[in-house]
């Protein structure tokens, strides 16, 4: 397949910029994979697509605040590092802007001293390794200066930080979110679980590369980034009851999916998993784990919408997404959602 294959037109004002209030009041397009039939609802819908003795598995990663500003030690200018993985105590791998201001030895202040910073070496890429400096704790002294990492096609500045974090967000690692969570209220979730449907987690911590665009011709010739993933015990433990019963899974995202159908590949089966993976899912992929998929609207020729097509057919994605132009929905992040059943 070609990576235009996945090409659609989508009107700039479509790009959803700011997140709805509430959580649950984006709009769900539901989608019948065997039959490609479409229906319109609301996402607090979703609870009559689900039934008793069904499982919801979500992603509970949670979105580091890496988007930090500083000045330069020796002359004041300004720069901004953004934090894309640690590599070892208070060292992270990230990228800098301008990145000729960073230097080896280079060094940096930011927030009026409350944390500082050396380049400590530039890899082959680009990317700078960057040794952190302290006097309290890493984390919430970046929770204190740091700015969420939206992607770029979000130009409107995010009023209240939890808006880019899901309701069930725990584990800290991710450089973006898993965004078909974000539409989640706790409420909601009380009552999916009133009805006797059981929740379940897994952690696979988002990196940029999620939004790193397909630049082959081939779909068959893109290599995946690689995102580090937890599919613990109890998780495991349900999926599998779940199946034994007659249920069905729905994976929330395609963060979840990758994460499940992973294991299964690697493991030949449902069980406790941690590790990295760089699977790459895109039509002719046979799924093993997941019954049901909610996801987002995705970007023309990524490959989440070629995750999306492998998972409902190439020709009903295609379909539901002109549909969805037409109606208006709104895309990506903070976008209006998809149920493929």
């Amino acid at each position: 397949m070609k990576t235009s294959d996945f090409f659609y037109d989508l009107p700039q004002e479509l790009i959803a910029q700011t997140p709805l209030e509430p959580r649950d009041s984006s709009r769900l397009l539901i989608m019948d994979k065997k039959t490609g039939n479409i229906e319109h609802k609301h996402f607090y819908d979703i609870i009559n697509y689900l039934n008793e003795g069904d499982c919801l598995i979500a992603n509970n990663s949670r979105v580091l605040p890496a988007r930090i500003y500083g000045i330069k030690d020796e002359t004041g200018a300004n720069v901004e590092f953004l934090l894309l993985k640690q590599v070892g105590n208070k060292v992270w791998e990230t990228l800098a802007k301008p990145g000729k201001r960073a230097k080896i030895g280079t060094k940096f202040t930011f927030g009026n001293g409350l944390m500082k910073a050396a380049v400590i070496d530039i890899l082959d890429d680009g990317n700078r390794i960057v040794e952190f400096e302290c006097s309290g704790n890493f984390y919430e002294t970046l929770d204190i200066l740091g700015q969420m990492p939206l992607p770029p096609y979000i130009t409107e500045k995010l009023k209240d930080k939890e808006r880019y974090q899901t309701v069930y967000s725990k584990e800290i690692g991710s450089a973006a979110a898993p965004t078909a969570g974000l539409h989640f209220t706790n409420e909601l979730l009380e009552n999916i679980k009133a009805k006797g449907i059981k929740i379940g987690y897994v952690t696979l911590h988002v990196g940029l590369g999620t939004f790193r665009p397909v630049k082959v011709d081939d779909v068959t010739n893109h290599k995946m980034h690689s995102e580090h993933y937890l599919l613990p015990q109890e998780t495991a433990d349900l999926i599998n009851e779940t199946k034994k019963n007659g249920g069905k899974v729905f994976a929330v995202g395609t963060t979840t999916c990758r994460t499940l159908e992973s294991v299964a590949k690697k493991e030949g089966k449902i069980c406790y998993s941690e590790g990295f993976t760089d699977i790459f899912i895109y039509p002719g992929f046979e799924f093993k784990v997941i019954d049901n998929l909610i996801t987002n609207f995705h970007l023309p020729e990524s490959t989440l919408i070629m995750l999306v097509s492998a998972f409902a057919g190439y020709n009903n994605t295609m379909n539901a997404y002109k549909i969805a132009v037409k109606e208006k929905y709104r895309f990506f992040s903070f976008g209006d959602a998809m149920l493929i059943k």
